[in-house]
């Protein structure tokens, strides 16, 4: 019995060597328990700490500025662009009327001559004598008209007194009316070489631009007034002012343009608008007045005309331009810039800004330039706020600060 008390009492009493082991394991348990809950603990804080500080960055953070305006309203003319070519009103080949040696040349090659300018002269000299020659054969028959007519006068007082025969005052008539058709011819031979000799001077039949001389001083050139021989080509002469700008119409072009004139009347304007190839402004103006009384078959085209003023003598034969044809009566028009138009894969996107401040793209859908601005047929109404400038800036959804701005047309198309 006391060996058994003894056993047990060592069971109750201080732990054995076993027990303070897991003792001491439990302890370190929980102490590191208590200390992965501070960490935890901490890094909630930091992280909470550190999201407050980026909201109050981001809060404090100033939005992004942009640029709005509402779209402009203007009237519209519904226009067709085609590509003309200019060519001259007037273009002559200046030919030598009369034969001789070019003896004088007044003009440098490719300068701009005016309507009676002096450009060739060929040797006068032969003409000179011819003209001398026929001034003498008009002075030799009114001689001999004015013989005539004194013994026409005789032969008749004469014949009154019963001196003269009836056949000698028709003798004498007969002569006098000879007389009279030598001294016609005679006087048509002075006009004859005075045109001759007038045709010795080579002007500029009317204002142009000249081509190169083709004969040169000294040399001899062959001319018939007829044109029945070869005659020598001198130069040629194209006229600038007016000038006309040649085009093609397509078929539907041609078609739409019918049925608009037919519809409208006096409403439409023929008025044609031009830029040159190194424009990008349609800074002059011509009227259409002619189109083709027929559609080519092999083209399917309809050849069309214009007649532009030009005055400054700039424009030349040969050199292309751009020009706008109104096919259409004018109507109200929502405009922007072109480039607030942004191309979305196939679609044309606008960016606006609604009441709150946030962006929202719009699809829209464009149609022609019209003074430098691009043309909005719908999507958007005349009291969007579209975004004009900035438009880097303004994301899908973003919030922007928006300053109003303004849209300006550029006249006669200038960008």
């Amino acid at each position: 019995m006391s060996g058994s008390a003894g056993v047990l009492a060592g069971r109750t009493g201080a732990p054995s060597g076993l027990g303070r082991t897991a003792h001491r394991r439990t302890a370190r348990w929980r102490l590191l328990g208590g200390a992965a809950l501070l960490l935890m603990a901490g890094g909630a804080a930091f992280a909470l700490q550190h999201e407050g500080n980026g909201t109050r960055a981001q809060a404090a953070q100033p939005l992004p500025i942009v640029t709005v305006s509402q779209p402009l309203r203007e009237h519209l003319t519904p226009q067709q662009s085609f590509l003309g070519q200019f060519s001259a009103v007037a273009s002559v080949e200046l030919r030598a009327h009369v034969g001789g040696v070019l003896t004088e040349l007044h003009f440098t090659d490719g300068q701009i001559v005016h309507k009676g300018d002096l450009l060739f002269v060929i040797d006068p000299r032969p003409y000179e004598i011819k003209l001398a020659e026929a001034t003498a054969q008009v002075q030799m028959n009114q001689a001999r008209l004015a013989l005539a007519d004194r013994q026409l006068s005789r032969s008749q007082a004469l014949k009154r007194d019963d001196y003269a025969t009836a056949e000698t005052v028709d003798q004498r008539l007969a002569e006098h009316h000879a007389a009279q058709a030598a001294l016609d011819a005679a006087v048509a031979a002075v006009r004859d070489a005075q045109l001759d000799l007038q045709y010795c001077r080579v002007t500029a039949p009317f204002t142009g631009r000249i081509s190169s001389h083709r004969g040169s001083i000294g040399s001899l050139v062959s001319g018939s007034r007829a044109g029945s021989s070869p005659t020598t080509l001198l130069t040629t002469l194209g006229a600038l002012d007016p000038i006309y700008l040649d085009f093609d119409m397509s078929e539907s072009d041609y078609l739409a343009y019918k049925r608009v004139h037919a519809a409208g009347g006096a409403a439409i304007s023929d008025t044609v608008d031009i830029a040159l190839g190194d424009e990008d402004n349609f800074t002059r103006q011509g009227k259409l007045d002619f189109i083709d009384n027929a559609v080519d078959r092999s083209s399917g085209t309809i050849h069309a005309r214009a007649t532009v003023p030009n005055p400054d003598l700039f424009l030349t034969p040969g050199i292309f331009a751009r020009l706008r044809l109104s096919v259409g009566a004018p109507r109200m028009a929502l405009l922007v810039p072109d480039s607030a138009v942004t191309l979305d894969q196939s679609n044309h996107v606008v960016m606006t800004v609604a009441a709150n401040g946030t962006i929202v793209p719009r699809q829209v859908e464009t149609g022609a330039m019209q003074d430098g601005l691009r043309e909005i047929r719908g999507g958007i109404g005349p009291a969007a706020r579209v975004v004009i400038d900035g438009l880097m800036r303004a994301q899908p959804g973003a919030k922007v600060n928006p300053e109003q701005g303004t849209i300006h047309a550029a006249p006669d198309g200038e960008g």
